[in-house]
């Protein structure tokens, strides 16, 4: 792993340097077009041709480029370019002929590498996190996890479910009894893990505070907190319900961290969980109130998330309301809205506002945020989508919030791909997990009877 990390790493580099080696190409283009320009030389015929200028961007983007060849023959070109547009004269009347083609040309390369240095930040970013990504696992065991569920025995029935719920309207739904296969293959116990998912940031917040960087821990915890939500996307099925006093514990050396679940009470159904990481732990309890309005289902958290650094630092929040629409007619869709603030016991918080969606809203699952200190300033603001990435902009930002894009703002976090073999349960990467039992567990489970 460390070999085909340390290849693909010499890869980066190198397709770095070609990209920068082309950026001064288009630079140097740019700059002799205007010399050219304000000297009254005919641009026809100092330019290069747009056929030979496609065919250096193909060469520079092709896989089987040189850096070294190719940068010695644009070299070479411009130099013979520029040798003989000393020596050639034109009318004026023929210089004007084709303004707009002159004008065109110098403004396609210089809109061109404007268009360049906005996906080189963004593409900084997304390296950034995934070397920071990949920094925190490359401290733990590598464990080859599988990338499908099993293939189900038996063929899977459809129900309604309205003609299963018709007659609970208004009641508690915990206590409706619903067909198995309205059920996902995991239960609610192993359903509150996935919020670790994303444990990662967590280890990077312990590392900056460390550092003495409060306002990264913060950021950080933030995006944490709202990345929970990402697996909910497309997730229709419902989980199952526990036994009374039935446990749960995953052990995910790959990640750093060990978890544990319990069922600690049936009616109200109240389930508890505690994580520890490098550096950090995290408990909470979870319950829900549920109410049935005939064409959606409203789900309200009721618990409080604790997270606590090794340093003492603790962050405490709750979780916003979901509520699953389109139950009789209609797509079957989720969405998750409400204000979550995350307290912190030394220099800041974070209030996250869960927008929720409209029917003519065009851009749903947004987020907006603010990180406080303690005497109210906003320090950094927070903006994306619950379901696939979280940035920030450092200090009070006064414009739109929808204004926020990626080349004015820092990524903290990114949903990772769906796997390529989806079901009809649309389960994670990360969740296709939950159940697998890898060497390691196996020996440790009790003997079946």
């Amino acid at each position: 792993m460390l070999s085909e990390f340390s290849e693909i790493q010499g890869q980066l580099k190198v397709l770095c340097e070609e990209r920068s080696i082309l950026l001064d190409t288009l630079r140097q283009l740019e700059a002799a077009n205007i010399e050219a320009e304000s000297s009254g030389i005919h641009d026809g015929d100092y330019q290069l041709s747009k056929h030979e200028y496609s065919g250096i961007g193909r060469g520079k983007y092709s896989e089987g480029s040189t850096t070294e060849s190719s940068g010695d023959i644009e070299k070479q070109e411009l130099e013979d370019v520029s040798d003989e547009d000393e020596t050639s004269f034109h009318d004026t009347k023929e210089h004007f002929t084709e303004p707009a083609v002159i004008c065109g040309s110098v403004r396609g390369v210089a809109d061109h590498a404007d268009n360049q240095k906005e996906n080189e930040n963004q593409l900084d970013d997304v390296e950034r996190m995934h070397a920071d990504k990949e920094d925190c696992f490359s401290r733990y065991a590598q464990i080859e996890r599988r990338k499908k569920l099993p293939d189900p025995v038996e063929k899977e029935k459809g129900v309604s479910l309205w003609s299963m719920i018709k007659d609970n309207v208004g009641k508690d739904l915990t206590r409706v009894c619903l067909p198995v296969y309205f059920n996902e293959p995991i239960s609610s116990l192993q359903k509150c893990f996935e919020d670790l998912e994303y444990s990662y940031l967590l280890d990077r917040a312990y590392k900056y505070g460390k550092e003495g960087n409060s306002l990264q821990r913060i950021l950080n915890v933030a995006a944490f907190a709202v990345s929970g939500y990402a697996s909910s996307e497309g997730r229709h099925c419902k989980p199952f319900n526990p036994l009374l006093g039935e446990t749960y514990e995953a052990d995910f050396p790959d990640k750093g961290v060990r978890f544990f679940s319990e069922k600690v009470s049936h009616h109200p159904t109240l389930i508890a969980c505690h994580c520890e990481g490098n550096g950090w732990k995290f408990w909470g309890d979870s319950n829900l109130r549920t109410k049935f309005w005939g064409r959606s289902i409203q789900l309200d958290p009721v618990g409080v998330l604790t997270l606590e650094f090794d340093d003492g630092e603790i962050f405490q929040w709750s979780k916003v309301t979901t509520t699953i629409y389109n139950i009789i007619l209609g797509k079957l869709y989720c969405d998750h809205h409400g204000l979550m603030h995350i307290r912190g016991n030394r220099e800041y918080s974070c209030k996250l506002k869960f927008k929720e969606q409209s029917i003519l809203d065009r851009t749903p699952h947004q987020v907006h945020g603010s990180v406080e200190d303690l005497s109210g300033k906003k320090v950094a603001t927070l903006t994306g989508k619950w379901d696939d990435c979280m940035y920030y902009i450092s200090g009070d930002f006064s414009g739109k919030l929808k204004d926020c894009n990626p080349s004015n703002a820092s990524l903290l976090w990114k949903r990772d791909k769906p796997p390529p073999n989806l079901t009809r349960y649309n389960l994670t990467s990360f969740a296709i997990t939950l159940n697998e039992l890898t060497p390691g567990l196996q020996r440790c489970l009790i003997p079946g009877i």
